[in-house]
């Protein structure tokens, strides 16, 4: 589609602020959703990060690595945040964080019982909006820990709105809003609405918090928050207006400026040692002397002389009547203060940015795309950009401890997997990076963030390419090559799906920035060398990667419960490094169009899959395959003590991955990578029936993939089976052909597997995700994209039955059309306001049908919305659908 050539306001600011060091930049809703439970607060000897920081000491004690809040708004050091605060007057504690249960408490794992929604950002946070829903009544604490504690795996998880606090919209909406006047002046405004039958109490206490930086003994300068008094604000012409000194070593002198007179509550950012331990003394000024401010009426832990490093701003509101709002206002701003802080300006910039956001979103999403789906793209784009969060964690000082706390015990430093993350003690990050979940993935993912890359790159291509090689730098990637999978273990193994994502956001980029290209390839040698050195034992050009993400998707945890004495030769794993080399030459061959010394590596990438896609069809003396010719179906394969072969003969997306090896070279080739058309030239003269399987000249060009001409409607047809595969909303994840189990006998034990379309009912990998039949988004954006290449490519010829059946034959590029609009269509809403996607607590009504919610999977049967509920990470992939698909329609 045409674009116009005219930027909008924020494609300017983008255009000025294209380094993650850059002015527009360093604000922004980077303030951690959950801090406490993490590893990097996990200071224990047995490794219990949920019990070494729970929840209830999240309130009284500092933290070490990072903060966490409601809307917070922070610096992207992590220095200073400004959060909110809530009070309904009846809960026993300020309302400063979002609550959910521990991994342990879950019946099916870690869980966050509250609802909220990004509404809107911009890349540069000139804008941002965000809402919280807070109960009337007392926050059910007890009542979810309690009831969730007495259901089994085989009943649903106990929500908040089972409690019955939300019922007759006895809630009220909170709406906080950023808009930035400049780089260093931010407007924050929050809107609380009772939308309850009677009048409420509601108490807004805005927060602003230095991160701990002085008490372990690494750093002993001290920032300052300074009440001012009203005569030295002789700078301000407005005079209703309540003004901080905000002062730090580094950020250097900022001031919060507040409307009118909220009480001033001011303390310090430090641990009660007192309340938590019975320490016999502790700081004057804990933290949590703002709770006991508001929620008892216990003044006696504030600070008396005006300074501190947090202060609270309360705002009291006694009855809030039935549909009636209340609102406050906020200004931080560095430098001059301006004259009238809240003044007409004030409002005139809440509408400007509102106004760009919306010029800038219309470029954004094609025009001639329908508004659910539109809204469903902006949406997800801005739960993305809220998710983007200062993640600051340095695993050597990690392991060694401060030195003003006590030394850590032995066991921390022992060798994984006893010890956590003790061979990646180079690893050190303090960045703003893209969380899969705010609350309950708090933490990065590599092959997540590859996901988050692409959908970013429609609006941030450049910081979505500075993700993309801020975990293959030397302070994360391993020196060994190795991307670090999360923090609860590096070590773990993600697919390698970043080659894959550099090239989508290249491609979306506008195909220009080989720069990029060139610094990515060369690290993802690393990478390539380790998989090969590490993951395939015995050289086989077969791998062994694990688990790889997928969790409970086979009969056992493919990295810690393979049978003693056998390995597993991995049908995805393999799939995945094919789709990588693939990946990796088509980046080559798009540097070597400019730099002919790329041409060569190019050809090696192409062997490499070649020698991969060789093995998956017949590996050692014995010539056994992954592909199963009986069943049309590729399955993982156990090789025992003896050389013995069991096929693990489970349907899965596991048998369906190496789809996702294909490519197809462009006809430029020919002409101008002399040594990339050499090395066919020779492979097809001297290789000619492995080349019969594997390269398929089209046209002017040539496909490679795994997955031969014969074998692919074949795959295709338990692909798009309505009993197998194929739910009214993607692509499952284990074939429901499977729904009255499958016995499987492997290395002399049986065990039964069973389609499971909802959550997890077994306790692998803690239940909190299920493999085993719901649809997943990113895979099924993968197949999507492979089967277009199919389409582009050999494929432009093969026709299939849509569904398996139906007697209905199409193109494979209508089967990615279809696949897409089921995908799309789970966010759109039907005609009582329910869309297939919404989780089964999410409520009825106008309140709750304005707010899509991106799942972390869905019901392999219904389409519902399961696991986590602010899953913006890879599900926010339906907003590149979106995009994508808008900019195919031609224009009119």
């Amino acid at each position: 589609m045409s674009t116009p050539s005219t930027p909008t306001p924020e494609h300017v600011r983008l255009a000025e602020s294209p380094d993650a060091g850059d002015a527009w930049r360093l604000w922004g809703p980077y303030t951690a959703g959950r801090q406490w439970g993490t590893v990097r607060e996990d200071y224990s000897a047995d490794g219990d990060a949920w019990a070494h920081f729970p929840f209830d000491h999240a309130h009284r004690r500092a933290y070490r690595w990072g903060e966490d809040g409601l809307a917070g708004l922070s610096d992207r050091y992590g220095f200073l945040h400004l959060t909110l605060g809530l009070w309904n007057g009846r809960d026993d504690r300020l309302k400063e964080r979002l609550f959910g249960l521990t991994n342990p408490e879950g019946n099916h794992g870690e869980d966050v019982k509250e609802h909220w929604w990004p509404l809107d950002a911009t890349p540069t946070h000139s804008w941002g909006r965000w809402l919280y829903r807070y109960p009337s009544a007392a926050f059910p604490y007890d009542d979810l820990r309690r009831s969730n504690a007495a259901r089994g795996r085989d009943e649903d998880e106990y929500e908040l709105a089972d409690t019955g606090v939300l019922d007759d919209d006895r809630f009220v909406d909170v709406v906080v809003t950023h808009a930035k006047a400049a780089p260093d002046d931010v407007l924050v405004t929050v809107t609380a609405t009772n939308h309850g039958p009677e009048p409420v109490p509601v108490h807004l206490v805005p927060q602003l918090t230095f991160r701990n930086t002085w008490s372990w003994g690494r750093d002993d300068r001290r920032p300052s928050l300074t009440l001012l008094d009203p005569g030295t604000t002789s700078d301000l012409d407005e005079g209703d207006v309540t003004a901080l000194d905000v002062r730090h070593g580094f950020l250097g002198r900022y001031t919060l400026l507040a409307e009118g007179h909220p009480r001033v509550l001011l303390c310090d950012s430090e641990t009660d040692t007192v309340g938590l331990y019975g320490a016999p003394s502790g700081p004057a000024h804990p933290k949590d002397a703002v709770d006991r401010a508001v929620v008892r009426g216990d003044d006696s832990a504030l600070a008396t002389d005006g300074v501190g490093t947090k202060a609270g701003l309360h705002w009291a509101f006694d009855a809030v009547g039935p549909g009636e709002s209340v609102t406050v206002r906020l200004r931080l701003v560095a430098g001059p203060r301006p004259p009238r802080p809240f003044g007409a300006s004030y409002g005139r910039v809440l509408a400007d940015r509102e106004a760009e956001a919306d010029a800038f979103y219309d470029r954004v999403v094609p025009t001639g795309v329908r508004e659910d789906d539109r809204l469903t793209a902006r949406r997800a784009l801005a739960g993305l950009l809220w998710g983007r969060q200062h993640y600051r964690y340095d695993v050597a000082e990690w392991l060694e401890g401060d030195p003003a706390g006590p030394p850590p015990p032995a066991s921390r430093r022992a060798r994984e997997p006893l010890g956590r993350n003790t061979s990646w003690r180079h690893l050190a990050l303090a960045d703003v990076i893209s969380m899969p979940d705010e609350w309950e993935y708090p933490w990065f993912a590599t092959w997540d963030l590859a996901f988050h890359a692409v959908a970013l790159a429609h609006v941030d291509p450049a910081f979505a390419k500075d993700q993309l090689l801020l975990l293959t730098r030397e302070w994360a990637q391993h020196p060994d090559g190795q991307l670090p999978a999360y923090e609860w273990a590096f070590s773990d193994v993600n697919p390698p799906v970043h080659a894959w994502a550099a090239w989508q956001v290249y491609l979306l980029d506008g195909a220009r920035d080989t720069g990029f290209l060139k610094k990515v390839l060369a690290k993802l040698l690393l990478n390539v060398s380790w998989w090969v050195n590490r993951k395939d034992a015995e050289g086989s050009d077969l791998f062994e990667g694990g688990f790889l993400g997928m969790d409970n998707i086979g009969p056992f945890d493919r990295s810690k419960g393979v049978p003693a004495g056998w390995r597993l030769e991995q049908s995805d794993a393999t799939a995945w490094m094919a789709a990588m080399c693939l990946s990796l030459m088509r980046i080559a061959l798009e540097v070597a169009r400019t730099d002919d010394a790329y041409d060569d590596l190019a050809t090696t990438f192409l062997e490499r899959f070649m020698a991969i896609a060789r093995a998956m069809d017949a590996f050692g003396s014995m010539g056994i395959r992954l592909w199963d010719e009986d069943d049309g179906f590729f399955y993982d394969v156990l090789v025992g003590p003896q050389q013995q072969v069991e096929p693990v003969r489970l349907r899965t997306l596991v048998g369906l991955l190496p789809l996702l090896a294909v490519a197809v070279l462009p006809d430029w080739v020919t002409e101008e990578l002399p040594d990339v058309t050499g090395t066919l030239r020779w492979l097809r003269q001297h290789r000619p029936t492995e080349c019969e399987s594997l390269i398929s000249p089209h046209g002017g060009g040539t496909t490679l993939a795994v997955v031969d001409p014969d074998r692919l409607p074949r795959l295709l047809a338990r692909l798009l089976d309505e009993g197998e595969f194929l739910s009214p909303h993607g692509i499952r994840s284990l074939s429901a052909a499977h729904r009255d189990g499958v016995t499987l006998d492997v290395a002399g034990a049986t065990t039964t597997v069973r389609y499971t379309p909802g959550v997890s009912d077994t306790g692998l990998f803690g239940g909190n995700s299920n493999w085993r039949g719901p649809v997943w988004f990113p895979v099924n954006v993968l197949l999507v994209d492979a089967l277009r290449t199919y389409a582009e490519g050999a494929g432009r010829d093969v026709r299939v039955e849509l569904p398996t059946g139906s007697g209905r034959s199409v193109e494979l590029g209508q089967v990615a059309d279809e696949l897409e609009e089921r995908l799309v269509a789970l966010f759109r809403p039907g005609p009582d306001g329910r869309r297939p996607g919404d989780p089964r607590d999410h409520g009825r009504g106008a309140l709750w049908s304005a707010h899509p919610v991106f799942s972390e999977y869905f019901h392999g049967d219904t389409g519902a919305g399961l696991g986590a509920s602010h899953q913006t990470g890879w599900t926010a992939l339906v907003a590149h659908l979106v995009c994508s698909a808008g900019r195919r329609v031609p224009d009119e």
